[in-house]
């Protein structure tokens, strides 16, 4: 009996021994500091955007095609109908929720590049406003961050503004990601879409339009800045018709948070972007960013760098029912030396030279 319980004594005792010296080593391990716990936030808020961008609506249909062959049908069968049901709502200015606005994760999101909204010039409540947001870049980050969360403070620079982004009219047609879309104050990129934010909504409303689009895409890479506008201006037409004033913003940085593949003009896959762009909207880039493990891996996250959205001053513009061509034309003129004069005494300031030019195609 006596050896038994020594026995035990001596493992309760090695037990100890080894209890403590892991504790030790715990202890005397290096534990995350402040910086890597937002550094991790950061990475995270990003992820979750790109994923919810790039997967959300297509994993969604896939689900809801699966249940329709499962005892859950009647899921499908109710969300069809719901949508049936809400199909003119994105037109007709979305289903807002401030509260997703402010969501927390927006503010890690804002400061993982950092982004940051740079106001110029007041903007009137009494009136209403398309902003022309540029360049395009691989996914509107800038537009999304200023325009869509309340991260950079674009409700205290512009009180009584009611911002509006819009995006492909396809993406509302995806289950889930519609209504995610509309939350954050989404709409489509159509007539009947940003004339009902500019004519029956009340005034206070701006709505951003990525002039550029899918074809401004292509030609995104570090270094550059060519914008598509010269041969769009249905967006002045929209503003002439409404009495929307026009106003140029610019997020200088946007090009630089991915590397593009880009295929030379006349080459074969330029021409199979060119035609799938034009069939479905957006066009295939071949682009990579950073990797989940670290900024040496590649991957599909952007990478860190600053982005900086300038707002400049509007353009005032008159209420023409059926504006003439050459109205149309004086201002898209004014537009475009207004955008310019906003590049030229802002470059410096965010990144790029004095020798730096914006082209304008």
């Amino acid at each position: 009996m006596k050896t038994i319980i020594a026995a035990c004594s001596q493992n309760l005792s090695g037990s100890r021994a080894s209890v403590q010296t892991a504790l030790r080593t715990l202890l005397a391990a290096r534990w995350p500091s402040q910086r890597d716990v937002r550094s991790w936030l950061q990475l995270l808020s990003v992820l979750q955007w790109v994923l919810s961008f790039l997967l959300l609506g297509t994993v969604s249909l896939l689900i809801l095609i699966y249940l329709v062959f499962t005892s859950f049908w009647p899921i499908s069968a109710l969300y069809l109908a719901w949508v049936i049901f809400d199909w003119d709502t994105p037109e007709k200015g979305g289903r807002r929720l401030p509260c997703l606005r402010r969501w927390p994760v927006w503010r890690h999101f804002r400061d993982y590049f950092p982004v940051k909204l740079v106001k110029t010039h007041d903007l009137s409540p009494s009136h209403n406003y398309i902003i022309g947001s540029h360049p395009h870049g691989i996914l509107c980050v800038g537009a999304f961050c200023n325009f869509i969360t309340g991260s950079t403070g674009f409700g205290e620079m512009f009180p009584g503004i009611r911002p509006f982004l819009t995006t492909l009219a396809g993406n509302f047609r995806l289950p889930v990601f519609r209504e995610y879309l509309m939350s954050g104050g989404l709409c489509p990129v159509t007539r009947r879409a940003i004339g009902y934010l500019l004519s029956k909504n009340g005034t206070g409303n701006a709505v951003a339009i990525v002039i550029g689009g899918a074809a401004e895409s292509l030609s995104c890479r570090p270094g550059v800045t060519t914008l598509i506008l010269k041969k769009r201006k249905g967006f002045v037409r929209m503003a002439l018709q409404h009495g929307a004033y026009l106003v140029p913003s610019f997020s200088f940085g946007e090009n630089d948070l991915f590397r593009q593949v880009v295929f030379e003009e006349g080459s074969w896959m330029r021409s199979i972007q060119q035609r799938f762009q034009k069939m479905m909207g957006f066009a295939p880039c071949v682009f990579y960013g950073r990797g989940l493990t670290s900024v040496q891996s590649r991957g599909f996250l952007p990478y860190a760098r600053p982005v900086t959205t300038v707002v400049g001053e509007p353009v005032m513009v008159p209420k023409i029912e059926d504006p003439s061509s050459e109205m149309v034309d004086m201002y898209h003129e004014m537009y475009i030396r207004s955008l310019l004069k906003l590049f030229n005494e802002n470059k410096t300031k965010y990144g790029l030279s004095e020798t730096d030019e914006l082209h304008i195609l």
